[in-house]
């Protein structure tokens, strides 16, 4: 979509009282240079490979017009919609409604845009006459309207862009999971801290004392296990959190919200890679958040950013990049280092550095073209923090409503990934529900045990972000409570429950030690052969396994693929056919997919 976007490109010059922005701050982020001077960018519109060639445009400023309008997704162009009759409107309505469900309950309408794709624009009165038919369409939904931006184009017309927002029936809010990530002291937990306290950081990490959950993160300042935290949106995109005049708890933020951002706070010190990784396999988040220090010690990206980023671009995530600390140095350097590591070979993503709310809403539109949007913010003194918010305000999740409704009619699959107890209540499992729909009092059962079986249970309560609630759908995580909690079976991270008939052809569920898998190496120093030892990464599950074969090779090095025989050392878990697995090993990394799993029952699947 460049010839739309070209037309909000900051550097043109603009008439006088001709174009209106919608809530429009007038802040634009300027750093200095190592000389001090106060410096603007333009954006990047090209990189350069390693030979030093232009190989990729960004954005075509010169472009005047739109791909046609695409026939999937979430975008619709409208020349005009003034006065449509009855039969017309509830067409137009119908029309809403399926753009609406492949958003997730988010559209973009694209108004005095033909569609082919044409620029035609619309007068003033026929532009307001438009958004005013747009909003009764959006008013016979429950929906609302925002207007995003305004554009005028020669001959005294405009064009508007508008955000369409429904809250699906089944739930209050609609959700977005966004893992964040990065080196250790690159500022991950103070910039949640800022984010959802709405309180600024002193700069000695103050903001992020109440993202710590235990007494040796506080005294270390690093995060060791995932935190999560859940900043809010109400329709016209105000932030609602923890801060404000008033106090709020995490309950009433999901109830003020029309769109709910869950944040997993994840670690960032070495020793607890094996922990991010978990996190980033096991919870399925929407969007990657890469958080980088400009105050780095070698001025450089660094191994752990890195390895971060490698393992992102390995899960298939899409990610954005945040470079902090931009009130200590300036960021020039860490945006040239970020951007040639991102334009390398290994990696061919297209950053995109925002500098004004046009760039957010370009970013967010080009996300599924390798665009990797790059903020430059101040947990200090707040720049930059307020297009961030505009940017997860106005993300979408990537899953439409058609999928979910795919998944809900499926047999129930919760992935437990953590395990904790509550007083007056018992064990308490948390996780994320990949398939089906779970209600208080549901009959289930939970495995594999040490044979490998599953034991029938009932779950009591549900709780969603930090807050009762009475249903859990399809790709939602939360925490379950059990009936007779005595008699409950020793649980752990990596189980599953599954639906009391969810018994397929091969008789009821097992578990596993091995299963054969197509494997990819993505590093490792030498060859891998059988016998190698690594970590396994599935879904919740994280386990030593030993390579017991490799068919057709005697070893596999970096860059190359094949098929090889895994074992669960220490016990049997819940795997199926078509899983994605990580493996990992010191600096070894590969990934894969599951072909052929061989349950303890005997049977192969």
């Amino acid at each position: 979509m460049d010839g739309f976007f070209s037309l909000f490109d900051p550097s043109e010059d603009d008439n006088a009282g001709s174009e209106t922005r919608h809530r429009t701050n007038g802040h634009h982020p300027r750093y200095k240079d190592t000389n001090g001077n106060s410096r603007h960018h333009s954006n990047i519109k090209k990189y350069r490979g390693e030979n030093g060639r232009e190989e990729h445009q960004i954005l075509d400023f010169d472009q005047g017009k739109l791909p046609p309008e695409p026939q999937l997704g979430n975008i619709e162009y409208k020349l005009k919609l003034i006065n449509p009759g009855a039969q017309r409107l509830e067409h137009l309505v119908t029309q809403m409604k399926w753009r609406l469900r492949e958003g997730a309950g988010e559209a973009i309408y694209e108004i005095g845009v033909s569609d082919n794709g044409q620029l035609y624009g619309l007068t003033e009165n026929d532009m307001n006459a438009s958004l005013q038919t747009l909003t009764t369409m959006a008013q016979k939904l429950g929906a609302t309207t925002n207007v995003l931006r305004r554009k005028s184009i020669p001959g005294r017309r405009s064009v508007c862009e508008v955000l369409v927002r429904k809250i699906p029936e089944d739930q209050h809010n609609i959700e977005l999971r966004v893992a964040v990530l990065g080196a250790n002291d690159a500022g991950k937990s103070t910039l949640l801290g800022v984010l959802t306290q709405n309180e600024m950081d002193n700069g000695r990490g103050r903001a992020r004392l109440n993202m710590f959950r235990h007494l040796h993160e506080i005294q270390t300042g690093r995060t060791s296990c995932i935190s999560h935290e859940t900043l809010g949106f109400d329709a016209d995109g105000n932030v609602i959190n923890y801060g404000g005049g008033e106090m709020i708890t995490a309950e009433e933020i999901s109830d003020k919200s029309t769109k709910l951002v869950s944040f997993m706070d994840c670690a960032g010190y070495r020793r607890y890679m094996k922990t991010t990784v978990h996190a980033l396999s096991g919870y399925l988040p929407n969007i990657a958040c890469l958080v980088i220090s400009a105050a780095g010690v070698n001025k450089s990206l660094g191994t752990n950013t890195e390895e971060h980023m490698q393992i992102i671009r390995a899960l298939g995530m899409p990610f954005f990049c945040v470079i902090t600390k931009i009130d200590l140095t300036s960021p020039e350097l860490t945006i040239r280092e970020l951007t040639l590591f991102l334009t390398s070979i290994g990696c061919r993503k297209v950053p995109y550095v925002i500098y004004n709310e046009d760039d957010v809403l370009t970013a967010n539109a080009r996300l599924s073209e390798n665009v990797v949007p790059i903020f430059c913010v101040s947990n200090v003194t707040g720049v930059g923090l307020d297009l961030l918010s505009k940017f997860l305000f106005v993300l979408s999740p990537d899953t439409s409503n058609t999928e979910k409704e795919r998944l809900e009619k499926e047999p129930i699959l919760f992935h437990i990934d953590e395990i904790f107890k509550v007083a007056e209540i018992g064990l308490v499992a948390g996780g994320l529900l990949v398939k089906g729909i779970i209600t208080e009092n549901t009959k289930a059962k939970v495995g594999p045990l040490n044979d490998g079986s599953f034991q029938p249970i009932e779950i009591q309560t549900i709780h969603r972000n930090k807050a009762p609630c009475r249903i859990v759908k399809a790709l939602q995580s939360a925490s379950l409570s059990f009936a007779d909690a005595e008699n409950l079976p020793q649980i752990r991270s990596g189980m599953v429950i599954l639906a009391n008939d969810d018994d397929d052809d091969e008789g009821p569920p097992f578990g596993s030690y091995f299963f054969q898998a197509t494997i990819s190496v993505l590093h490792h120093k030498t060859t891998i052969n059988a016998g190698f030892q690594c970590t396994v990464h599935i879904n919740s599950i994280r386990q030593t396994a030993i390579i017991e074969g490799i068919m057709g090779s005697q070893g596999l090095s970096t860059g190359k693929s094949g098929s090889a025989l895994f074992r669960f050392v220490g016990h049997p878990e819940y795997v199926k056919p078509g899983m994605r697995i990580l493996f990992r090993e010191g600096a070894t990394k590969g990934i894969g997919t599951v072909t052929q799993v061989f349950a303890l029952n005997e049977k192969a699947c």
